[in-house]
């Protein structure tokens, strides 16, 4: 399991390769669209909630973008796909 730095480090590659806000990722993968705002700010997320959260990134994962290379990629699973949407 990563820590949340590097967790942040797979959303901010994703904001910067699609344009999409914190905002906007977080109603996509925590049906809240304050949750990575928090995290930012030092609230802290469930193993099982990152877990799903990770597999999602790895499921909606443009092909045009490099994975952060310092931060383990998920295997394949089964969350449900859906393209971040550029603005919130």
């Amino acid at each position: 399991m990563i820590d949340i730095a590097s967790f942040l480090r797979v959303i901010d590659a994703l904001r910067a390769a699609s344009g999409a806000t914190d905002g906007a990722l977080s109603a996509r993968m925590f049906n809240a669209g304050h949750r990575i705002r928090q995290i930012r700010e030092g609230s802290d997320i469930g193993v099982k909630r990152m877990s799903e959260a990770l597999a999602w990134l790895s499921a909606n994962w443009p092909s045009s973008a490099d994975w952060p290379a310092d931060v383990p990629r998920p295997a394949a699973a089964s969350a449900p796909s859906s393209q971040p949407e550029a603005a919130e």
